[in-house]
């Protein structure tokens, strides 16, 4: 037995290095057998990837420490790690966060720190489910180079990596693969008889295979398994036609992780195309979050907002029909409540916007928290009881509808403020209108009475 394998247990030893030693043979999935074996072997990625870019010129002197890799799932995460450990012919060790722990964790730093001969990459997948102290644990062997740490997280990193282990590591966000990429990559994979389906013999037209990667929504691993199950269920030499495909077609699920990344990313989305006066990308990332599952209460919720964020006084009528919407949600649920959804979208999207009645608040809030506080004029105060009587409250205020509009002249503040900014669009410009009118109609009773 080997020094390594002295230190660590044989079980251990094995499960740590079948990633990278296990030889591609036919037992493994179809993704796995056609793992790039070098960084020139990756596909897509250019903005990472390209000549002259960071990364390789990393990898190339090797002089890289610890990278993070974040993107979807099937991006090329776990290939460019392997692909980075064979080029710099480092030991590779593959851990995933989920079924990891802190003794595990302990047991392959140790080892790492003992093999001055060969440098450790540590491969840890799905990073983002290492609690704290799991990451903090890491830090000490990543400073002093025992470890070069490649983690790979579907998760935005700035919410769930320590700010330590984040401002040691170089970042890298990965792509979703282009239709192009991933149809390339399966017309390859069907003619390689050595790793792919070559041996296998199958046909399959250009127009098939686009129409199976448009399905996979960029995941390149989701292909391959794909392309191989439908291949699988041919006769050798069989053809793969669009009736195949559709098999997987009518399975698909899209990539939508409710109360994750995508979560946040599509509803960013949907709201920003319906400020932006585009109902048909509105509807498309409404029909992105309620194919994916997400609760069309939340999405209800979101509209009643937006009707008076974004829409607010160019047309109020906007702030009825969400309400109306959410409450469609709640009596009908789906799938029915899709069309009252998508009826409210579509008003909000093609509605004019305002946000003058939301900043107006905003800056009120604001004039608040900063002070000084106003009190309130002793002729707005209440009258109620003797006591406030005596005190002379309200005792000149002047009663609005006593005069022509219903404007005495009268001042509503000790030090008047002004926090409504009209944007003169759609019914908002009849209100401007109307309070200038009022102002000046205000200023003239306000010059009679000096």
């Amino acid at each position: 037995m080997d020094d390594q394998a002295s230190l660590f247990g044989a079980e251990e030893e094995v499960a740590l290095r079948e990633d990278r030693e296990a030889p591609a043979g036919k037992r493994q999935p179809l993704a796995a057998r056609l793992r790039p074996r070098s960084l020139k072997e990756v596909v897509g990625q250019e903005h990472i990837l390209a000549p002259g870019k960071l990364l390789p010129r990393l990898v190339e002197s090797n002089t890289f420490g610890s990278l993070l890799f974040y993107g979807p799932p099937g991006c090329g995460k776990t290939s460019m790690a392997e692909a980075i450990a064979g080029e710099t012919k480092s030991r590779f060790v593959r851990i995933n966060a989920v079924m990891s722990n802190v003794a595990e964790l302990r047991e392959i730093l140790s080892i790492a720190r003992r093999m001055e001969d060969k440098d450790t990459v540590l491969f840890i997948d799905e990073i983002h489910r290492f609690n704290k102290s799991q990451q903090d644990l890491l830090l000490p062997d990543v400073e002093a180079g025992n470890i070069r740490l490649i983690g790979a997280t579907t998760h935005n990193p700035g919410f769930y990596v320590n700010a330590p282990l984040l401002s040691r590591s170089h970042l890298f966000r990965l792509n979703p693969h282009t239709v192009d990429t991933v149809a390339a990559t399966l017309s390859r994979a069907l003619a390689d008889e050595e790793r792919g389906l070559g041996e296998r013999k199958h046909v399959a037209e250009e127009s098939v295979l686009r129409g199976l990667a448009k399905l996979c929504d960029g995941d390149l691993r989701r292909a391959l398994n794909a392309l191989e199950v439908i291949a699988m269920g041919l006769d050798e030499g069989g053809a793969i036609t669009e009736e195949a495909v559709s098999v997987f077609a009518a399975e698909r699920q899209i990539r939508y992780d409710a109360d994750e990344d995508e979560h946040y990313d599509t509803i960013s989305a949907f709201i920003k195309s319906m400020r932006g006066g585009n109902p048909d990308a509105a509807l498309y990332w409404l029909a992105k979050m309620l194919a994916g599952g997400e609760d069309p209460r939340f999405i209800a919720r979101r509209l009643v907002i937006f009707a008076s964020e974004d829409v607010g006084l160019a047309d109020s009528q906007a702030l009825p029909l969400a309400v109306a919407t959410q409450q469609a949600c709640e009596f009908v649920g789906m799938p029915e409540c899709r069309i009252n959804l998508g009826h409210c979208v579509s008003y909000m999207a093609a509605a004019p916007k305002s946000n003058s009645a939301y900043a107006a608040i905003n800056a009120a809030l604001a004039s608040i928290k900063q002070g000084p506080l106003q009190e309130v004029p002793l002729w707005l105060r209440d009258s109620g009881g003797k006591a406030s009587k005596q005190l002379g409250n309200s005792q000149d205020y002047e009663y609005s509808h006593s005069f022509p509009e219903n404007i005495s002249g009268q001042e509503f503040m000790e030090k008047p403020l002004r926090f409504l900014e009209f944007k003169h669009v759609g019914a908002e410009t009849e209100i401007a209108k109307r309070l200038a009118r009022w102002e000046k109609l205000k200023a003239e009773r306000q010059k009679k009475g000096e």
